[in-house]
């Protein structure tokens, strides 16, 4: 397997599948941490055991090549194996975002027809009163068994029958990683192994994880940013993983100096959040190698770099289907103010309505193609005519705004209008929207973002009545609480006779945004409309219909 020099134009190697990079690690490092997930690092040699195994038992359950695995799984050990016992059989692994609840888990468990399904006690609750409206006919629990359940350990005992692994081709899918979309329900990104193994390589290539290497996260593993920037990048690039439960601002930093972390991988708003802890005298103790915050603006990249003693990479750009667009090396020329230097895998332009190049300074729409084989995503799930329109003209349209400088840096200008990111998630407002319409004093519903404080976005709900109904935040709050997940629920409300539309009749979103959160809008949050962390999964406290 040839590596080429950090830096360079393109990346020429031999493709691979995650399953080989793997047996590779095992065979030179049997004895050296994969990976520790909140209970003690594992080994290669312990992880390969315990994944052929894995692998095994899920064939005598009767998973084939190409079949879906479903899993709602938080941070544990049991991600990992998945992941790679999925490999190692030729299964398709779907991890969904196990805050999910209500008609988003059920549309996403029937959209990917996954015949099993893999959860921890809580995520098990939260899809069992679902179950009889998917594909699901056998549910694998990590924890105490219910009834018409098995455990995860007698998959694992069953896998002590004969099994003969599967050669993977690199195109062969791996995953179905669902991205919240616009006005649209949610889309699977169809992921191939050989596109996992791309990923890792690229963050090598820019030197952002390097060979002995300890990289501390609390990305979630259900998503791309925990799967594949993070995990693939330490298992490519000869290094090991810690992986936090969850984030939490006030102890991440002690957390990551306890692992022994040499590198820190996370969004803006996770750093943005560190910095508004108070200051402590071991801020500056560890200076760790790299700290990866993905985007975070210049002046708070020299504040975390001062008070950390820890230097800053904040020049990448992706999203699930194309993940990295952009990334500066850690060695070589930087602009801070970007998002990087175009990835080598791919090939980046900025186009107009038209398809037309702009050129150096002009901002337009964002669009790419692969430079080598699996250096994207092979289409969404179930929707052809969505992929067919993503790749007008043979070039992915991210639907990002931005624009290339004289340099070739990439400079991130606005996302789609209408997307909604909030707490690190993407929402669909679609679905958003279709939950708020079916409250029955709900007439009509539009909801935007807001900017919030440390990044990201705040939602806004802009409801028009029935007549003679009323409608309080704690209303929507209550109807909202088990009907979408935590993140989901609204900030916002804002009570208002008619939605401003245009000639087509279409919402002018835009106006409602401008509008932002005057004074006659409701606050949920400063009237303590929250769900409390220990309520964010599992049953609802009511049947909900």
């Amino acid at each position: 397997m040839r590596r080429g020099s950090r830096g360079q134009d393109r990346i020429d190697m031999m493709a691979a599948t995650v399953d080989e990079v793997f047996r590779e690690r095992v065979r030179r490092t049997p004895d050296a941490p994969i990976a520790d997930c909140g209970s003690g690092p594992v080994t290669f040699a312990e992880i390969d055991r315990r994944t052929d195994r894995l692998a095994a038992g899920l064939a005598a359950l009767g998973v084939r090549p190409g079949d879906r695995i479903a899993l709602i799984v938080p941070n544990r050990p049991e991600m990992i194996e998945l992941l790679i016992a999925t490999a190692k059989l030729g299964a398709v692994q779907v991890p969904l975002n196990y805050w999910l609840r209500g008609e988003f888990l059920r549309y996403q468990l029937a959209d990917c027809g996954a015949r099993i399904l893999v959860a921890d006690e809580l995520g098990y609750a939260s899809a069992a009163p679902l179950l009889g409206e998917t594909g699901i006919e056998q549910v694998v629990l990590l924890d105490t068994p219910a009834t018409g359940t098995v455990s995860y350990a007698a998959v694992l005992a069953a896998g002590d029958a004969e099994w003969t692994p599967r050669q993977a081709n690199p195109s062969d899918l791996l995953a179905i990683l669902y991205t919240s979309g616009t006005t649209a329900l949610p889309k699977g990104c169809m992921l191939s192994t050989g596109y996992y193994v791309t990923v890792g390589r690229s963050y090598g290539e820019r030197g952002w994880v390097r060979p002995g290497d300890r990289v501390y996260t609390a990305f979630p593993l259900f998503h791309s940013s925990g799967q594949m920037v993070a995990f693939m990048s330490a298992l490519v690039n000869d290094a090991d993983i810690v992986v936090a439960p969850e984030f939490h601002a006030a102890t991440f930093m002690a957390d990551a100096r306890a692992a022994g972390a040499t590198m820190l991988v996370g969004v803006g708003v996770m750093a943005q959040a560190i910095l508004e802890q108070p200051p402590h005298p071991d801020d500056a103790t560890s200076r760790f190698r790299l700290a990866s915050w993905v985007p975070l603006p210049e002046d708070r990249q020299a504040e975390f770099e001062r008070r950390f003693a820890t230097p800053v990479m904040s020049e990448g750009y992706g999203q699930t289907e194309c993940v990295p667009i952009s990334a500066s090396a850690v060695d070589g020329a930087r602009v801070r103010a970007s998002a990087g230097l175009t990835a080598p895998a791919v090939d980046v332009r900025v186009v107009d309505e038209n398809d037309e190049i702009l050129p150096a300074g002009r901002s337009g729409e964002i669009v790419v193609r692969p430079r080598i084989p699996n250096a994207t995503f092979q289409g969404y799930w179930n929707k052809p005519a969505e992929t067919v329109s993503a790749w007008q003209s043979l070039w992915h349209h991210t639907g990002d705004f931005g624009y290339l400088d004289v340099g070739g840096y990439l400079h991130f200008v606005d996302r789609k209008k209408d997307v909604l990111r909030r707490r690190g998630e993407n929402v669909s407002s679609l679905q958003l929207e279709q939950v708020i319409r079916a409250h029955p004093a709900v007439a009509d519903v539009a909801v935007c973002a807001v900017p919030a404080p440390l990044g990201d976005d705040d939602i806004k709900a802009c409801v028009v009545l029935h007549p003679d109904q009323a409608l309080t935040a704690a209303d929507l709050f209550d109807f909202l609480r088990d009907r979408v997940p935590y993140f989901a629920i609204p900030r916002y409300l804002d009570v208002r006779a008619e939605l401003p539309v245009n000639a087509l009749g279409r919402v002018m979103k835009h106006v409602l945004r401008a509008e932002g959160a005057g004074p006659t809008v409701a606050d949920l949050e400063a009237q303590g409309l929250v769900v409390p962390r220990d309520e964010r999964r599992g049953p609802a406290r009511d049947p909900v219909a």
